[in-house]
């Protein structure tokens, strides 16, 4: 009987290396899946600064004026409009895109 039990507790030590060793695989496939899943951070061109620069001074943001007390909230307001403008854009484009579809199936 003491036999028995002895190879209860030989067994015991490998059996949880393996164990250990499964987790192990399986949180690095995980954190693997994870990293190849987050795009690459993309390097925004001068072409593109200057572009948004553009529409914000377009929204009424003024660059020269320094730091005149008004700073952020100037600046924050122009980008709120540059974004509101964006999203008209999007919103017409995506029904015209609509209204596309549905007479072409008709």
């Amino acid at each position: 009987m003491k036999s028995g039990s002895l190879n209860q507790y030989a067994v015991s030590p490998l059996l949880s290396l393996v164990i250990v060793g499964v987790m192990l695989m399986a949180s690095s496939a995980s954190v693997d899946a994870q990293t190849v899943s987050e795009p690459e951070p993309h390097q925004v061109t001068r072409a593109e600064v200057m572009h948004e620069l553009e529409e914000l001074e377009a929204a009424g943001y003024n660059p020269s004026t320094g730091d005149d007390g008004s700073y952020p909230a100037d600046l924050q307001a122009a980008e709120a409009k540059v974004a509101a403008m964006h999203r008209t854009e999007r919103a017409a484009a995506m029904n015209a895109e609509q209204s596309g579809q549905t007479l072409r199936t008709h």
